[in-house]
């Protein structure tokens, strides 16, 4: 049934008078008046009762008023929750970060982003590559950080580029030369990251034709960096993860020059939130302006 007719019973019951109602609801007495004997016929009963004075419901209509009250409270619930989340006044966003751009970038973006949303509830689940694309294809994630090209089936955002470097204790035969070149990684100790989230090395190497002397591997990005710090051996990094945690080891530049490009996947559920997008947008502009300016791209 309309709630239209529910709205229109509800009206004259209120206002005592079919005028009355059609002027509350902008609409014409002949409207209300077809609405009410719609009403009645679908329900099977009559509903209003014409004393001398003024329309008064029948004891079939005071019975059935409290819900139809009730329903028209819920719709009106609804269609407030809805314009509040269209309005971005509300609403949740899940996120799934890897460690550099966690540290080094969301801090600063969710803090921007409510204060023109402080009512947006912000969750981060912190992880490597392969827990990330977990997340998206679980819906755990309504926004994951990830690398491209990437395998996830869903809109997928390019956001930077974010240079890979060679990471070198402070001993190391290239720590005053300008650049080291990948085909050295075959003759030394490497320390990279676990098989299922060693993407960019893994492409770095393919792309050069080296087969690297893996020594160790872990999941802690920070923990390849101490390792190397002891003289355990060298590693490739992003220089985003590098930023103010290079005071013990040294870092160089790649030959030839590599990185990796940082990008943004969209679930396919949470696509077409406007919230989402919205945060979205805002961190593509947040990462064009800030991201840049550090690179001095």
């Amino acid at each position: 049934m309309s709630l239209k007719k529910y709205k229109a019973f509800a009206a004259v019951v209120e206002k005592q008078s079919i005028t009355k109602a059609a002027e509350s609801l902008g609409c014409s007495q002949s409207a209300v008046s077809h609405m009410i004997r719609d009403l009645e016929e679908e329900l099977g009963t009559k509903l209003l009762l014409r004393n001398s004075r003024q329309i008064v419901p029948t004891n079939e209509g005071s019975a059935i008023l409290p819900y139809i009250r009730d329903m028209l409270t819920l719709d009106s619930k609804i269609n407030q929750e809805i314009a509040e989340l269209k309005g971005l006044r509300k609403g949740k966003i899940r996120i799934g970060a890897f460690t550099s751009v966690a540290v080094h970038w969301l801090p600063d973006i969710i803090k921007e982003f409510q204060q023109e949303h402080p009512n947006i509830e912000i969750t981060l689940k912190n992880g490597d590559y392969h827990d990330i694309e977990e997340w998206m294809n679980h819906n755990e994630i309504d926004v994951g950080f990830i690398t491209l090209p990437s395998a996830l089936k869903c809109k997928q955002i390019t956001l930077a580029d974010d240079p890979l470097l060679a990471v070198l204790s402070l001993n190391h035969p290239y720590a005053k030369e300008k650049m080291y070149p990948v085909s050295r990684v075959s003759e030394e100790n490497f320390i990279g990251l676990l098989e299922t989230s060693s993407h960019d090395t893994k492409r770095i190497f393919a792309q050069n034709h080296v087969t690297p002397n893996i020594r160790f591997t872990t999941k802690d990005d920070y923990a390849i960096i101490a390792m190397v710090e002891k003289g355990l051996g060298i590693s490739i990094l992003p220089a985003l993860l590098l930023d103010g945690r290079s005071q013990n080891v040294i870092t160089k530049e790649l030959f030839p020059k590599c990185k990796r490009i940082i990008g943004v996947a969209i679930s396919n559920t949470a696509e077409s939130s406007n919230l989402i997008n919205a945060f979205c947008t805002y961190l593509q502009y947040w990462v064009k302006k800030n991201h840049a300016a550090d690179s001095g791209d």
